[in-house]
């Protein structure tokens, strides 16, 4: 297993990102490609080459690329769960995923929304933009990874068991399942076995069910057991990234610094 870290995490122009990642002993990035500097729209090939050859300078890799599209205007978070939102949503997914293989990177992680227990109408809106993105994932040997949390494994596995197609996979992220499922991250490991392709390192606590309320904390504070999560990811061949998001403190470089190390202990450990 690999080390990562989100660039967005350290608050900062993501070339000196880049460069603080490097020091820490990070061997790839992850980044958002939704707006701003690395858009497809704003990605020229001249530039592509520009952020290839620096990244490869570090002597990293582009771990993932983050096409989580977020909210818009009129609907927050809506993932792909309204069928005329997913007409756009569709389409900039699967220019996300072009640039991503650009930038040699096989994996772009989103949120999908909640997916419902039950079969219902939300549900099969979901599933049919899903599976067309796997579809198109599968075509151009690419992985379009839904990360979890809004739902449990074993509900995301038979979502995605449904769909016909492989190219929609798992971005795992043990701290989501804790703070909003109250899920346990290391059975989920094997529930979703057949589908992790990259995984968050991240932390963090639910601090009440109804109304539910959740704190992200620093890896190995919260209700993630390390020590028994990376032997799951062992025992299931995982060797991917565990690419750190930090998304909360006053001191983003010192806490991702804390993480980097944390990692590196329990992998030294883990063999």
């Amino acid at each position: 297993m690999k080390i990562g870290v989100l660039l967005e995490g350290f608050r900062c122009d993501l070339k000196e990102g880049l460069a603080k990642a490097a020091a820490l002993g990070a061997q790839g990035i992850q980044a958002y490609a939704v707006d701003g500097e690395l858009a497809p729209e704003n990605m020229a090939d001249t530039k592509i080459r520009e952020w290839l050859d620096l990244v490869k300078s570090h002597n990293m890799v582009f771990s993932a690329i983050c096409g989580d599209l977020g909210a818009t205007p009129d609907h927050v978070g809506s993932g792909f769960e309204i069928a005329e939102e997913n007409v756009w949503r569709v389409k900039r997914s699967k220019e996300i995923m072009d640039l991503a293989k650009k930038l040699e990177c096989n994996v772009v992680t989103t949120h999908i929304g909640t997916v419902p227990a039950e079969e219902c109408e939300k549900k099969e809106i979901m599933r049919a933009a899903c599976r067309e993105l796997a579809l198109y994932a599968d075509s151009i040997g690419s992985y379009f990874a839904v990360e979890t949390g809004p739902e449990s494994a074993l509900l995301l596995k038979d979502f995605l068991d449904s769909l016909g197609a492989k190219g929609v996979r798992v971005n795992y992220d043990p701290a989501n399942l804790v703070m909003v499922v109250a899920d346990d991250p290391v059975a989920g490991v094997h529930t979703l076995s057949d589908y992790i392709v990259h995984t968050h390192a991240k932390d963090g606590l639910q601090l009440s069910a109804n109304p539910l309320k959740w704190q992200e904390v620093p890896l190995g504070q919260g209700g993630v057991n390390w020590d028994e999560y990376l032997k799951a990811l062992k025992a299931i061949g995982f060797d991917g990234f565990l690419t750190i998001e930090r998304e909360v403190g006053d001191n983003p470089e010192v806490d991702i610094k804390l993480a980097v190390d944390f990692l590196k202990e329990k992998l030294a450990v883990l063999g």
